[in-house]
């Protein structure tokens, strides 16, 4: 665990042992924020949290928005990566729901860790307790992904690339902080649902019209399917995800 920003900690830890320390800190704060909210929590339930003395709580952190903040720079280091390792792996080789079910799968996994899902939580209640994310960085993720529609479909216009890219991240962003507040069972099929629509929504701009026609199940929203025959003069499909088989449709 780093922290890139040196000022938004009293000192930087230099030894392993006061480096251990920081980290317990920091995730004994972020379950803290996430047992009582940020406005309830205290410097004194975080220590005993973190099983710290107090004192040594502030060796580093001067006050608690010090300490938010140093698990914000943590979050912005990490969903950077994210965000990077993402936009390397995507190419034309991949399917568009395939790359949307990897990518929710990735943020899924992501936020089951309580640091990010505390920050990204808290920046819908009081975002200007922030230092490092703010609208200029959601612009920069909109820019960056009408761009990679671009990629999927050149014949997508500027514009259009920009407004898809502004309506994916608003609608995810809402439908992922009301899935990260449910219990795990009514999370995940929040989470496939955001996977069906969000290749609903995009297959029809980000294919160009040549290779519109991109099966996918009807029944879990699959794209690992395998040719089963044919009835009444259409192919007939097989999911190797849900087992179930349907018939031949152009989905638009």
């Amino acid at each position: 665990m780093t922290i890139s920003k040196p000022d938004l900690m009293r000192r930087q830890p230099k030894q392993k042992r006061s480096q251990q320390r920081v980290e317990k800190i920091l995730q004994a704060a972020a379950e803290v924020f996430a047992e009582v909210g940020y406005e309830a929590a205290t410097t004194h339930q975080i220590a005993a949290k973190a099983e710290t003395a107090i004192g040594s709580l502030y060796q580093f952190f001067p006050d608690k928005l010090a300490i938010f903040h140093a698990l914000e720079a943590i979050h912005m280091e990490r969903v950077t990566v994210i965000l990077t390792k993402l936009m390397q792996s995507a190419d034309q080789h991949q399917s568009l729901p395939e790359f949307i079910e990897h990518t929710v799968d990735i943020y899924a996994q992501y936020f089951a860790d309580p640091i990010p899902r505390v920050v990204y939580i808290q920046y819908f209640i009081a975002p200007e307790l922030f230092k490092l994310f703010d609208e200029t960085f959601n612009q920069q993720l909109i820019q960056q992904f009408a761009a990679f529609f671009r990629q999927w479909n050149p014949d997508l216009a500027v514009e259009k690339s920009e407004l898809l890219a502004e309506t994916v991240h608003r609608t995810y962003n809402a439908l992922l902080l009301n899935a990260l507040k449910q219990d795990e069972s009514k999370r995940q099929a929040l989470y496939a649902e955001l996977k069906a629509m969000l290749v609903s929504y995009l297959i029809p701009y980000t294919l160009p019209q040549q290779v519109m026609k991109v099966m996918i199940c009807p029944h879990c929203h699959s794209s690992r399917l395998s040719k089963n025959g044919h009835r009444h003069g259409k192919q007939r499909y097989l999911c190797k995800d849900c087992g179930k088989q349907f018939l031949e449709r152009l989905n638009s």
